[in-house]
C-alpha cells in the first residue's frame, strides 16, 4: 500500500530536476556576486553618462537629438538590449566551456540522475536569473538619467530587452560547450557581438548605413530587441512592427534551445 502511495511523486521530482542545476549556478553565485557589480552598475552608469550625455552634445549638429528625440532618449533603450546581450555573452560563453573544461561541473552533474537536458536548462535557467537582474539595474539606471519613458512602456521594455538576452544565451551556450580552446570565444566576442553592439542601432538609426549593409542588420536579433526596446520606450512604432519583433526573437530563441540541446548532447554524452 505504501509504495502504490508513493509511485506518483516520481514523475513530478522527474519535471523539476532541472532546477538542481539552477540551484548549483545560484549558490555559486552568492559566493562571488560583489565581483560582478562593477560590470552590472558602475559600467553602465558611466557608459550612460559618457555618450548620452557627453557625446550626445555632439550630435545632429550640436543639437543633440536624433530622430526628433534627445540623444540620451534615443541611446538609453538601445543600451538596454544591448546590455542583455553582453550578460549572455559573459554567462554564456567561458563559463559554459569552464563547466566542461576546467570545474568540470558538467561531469559531476552528469554522476547525478540529471540528464543533459536538465543541465543545459538548469544553466541557462541561471543565465536568465542573470539577465534579468541586469537589465532591471539599467532600468534605474536610465530612469536616474531622466532616459525613462512611461511607467508601463519603461516596464514593457525591459520584458523586451529580457527576451533579447534570452534569444542569445543557447546559441552562445551551444558554441561554447562544443569548443577546446578559450581562443575561440574571444573571436566570437570581437567578430560576432563586437559588430552587432555597433552596427544594429544602438548608436544610430541603421537607416545611416550603407543600403547594402541594412539588410544584414535587419536579420540580428540585436537589431529586433533594440528597436522593440526603443519603440516601447519612446511610445513610437506600430502594433505590427512590435508584435512582429517579439516573433522573430521568440524563434531564435526557439532555434537556440534546440541547438543547444543537441550540443549539450553531443557534448556530455557518453
Amino acid at each position: 500500500m505504501s509504495a502504490a502511495v508513493a509511485a506518483p511523486a516520481a514523475p513530478r521530482r522527474r519535471n523539476v530536476r532541472w532546477k538542481s542545476a539552477t540551484e548549483y549556478w545560484l549558490t555559486a553565485y552568492r559566493r562571488t556576486w560583489r565581483g560582478t557589480i562593477v560590470s552590472s552598475v558602475v559600467e553602465p552608469t558611466l557608459f550612460l553618462a559618457a555618450m548620452g550625455l557627453g557625446l550626445g552634445t555632439y550630435v545632429h549638429g550640436g543639437q543633440g537629438h536624433v530622430d526628433g528625440v534627445r540623444y540620451i532618449d534615443f541611446l538609453a533603450p538601445g543600451l538596454l538590449a544591448a546590455n542583455a546581450m553582453q550578460t549572455a555573452m559573459s554567462e554564456a560563453s567561458w563559463p559554459v566551456m569552464g563547466a566542461v573544461k576546467w570545474t568540470r561541473s558538467y561531469t559531476a552533474m552528469r554522476a547525478t540522475p540529471l540528464t543533459t537536458a536538465d543541465i543545459a536548462f538548469g544553466h541557462l535557467a541561471f543565465m536568465l536569473v542573470r539577465i534579468t537582474m541586469n537589465t532591471a539595474i539599467f532600468v534605474v539606471i536610465m530612469t536616474a538619467f531622466g532616459a525613462a519613458g512611461s511607467a508601463g512602456g519603461t516596464f514593457l521594455a525591459w520584458l523586451a530587452a529580457i527576451l533579447t538576452g534570452a534569444s542569445f544565451i543557447p546559441l552562445i551556450a551551444a558554441f561554447a560547450v562544443r569548443q577546446e580552446r578559450d581562443s575561440n570565444l574571444s573571436l566570437l566576442y570581437r567578430f560576432g557581438l563586437i559588430p552587432l553592439f555597433l552596427f544594429s542601432g544602438t548608436f544610430f538609426p541603421i537607416s545611416q548605413l550603407p543600403r547594402a549593409l541594412q539588410p544584414i542588420a535587419w536579420i540580428t536579433p540585436l537589431w529586433h530587441g533594440v528597436s522593440l526596446c526603443r519603440d516601447l520606450t519612446l511610445g513610437q512604432g506600430t502594433t505590427a512592427a512590435m508584435l512582429g519583433h517579439v516573433a522573430y526573437l521568440l524563434a531564435v530563441t526557439g532555434f537556440g534551445a534546440w541547438l543547444v540541446l543537441r550540443s549539450f548532447r553531443k557534448r556530455l554524452t557518453w
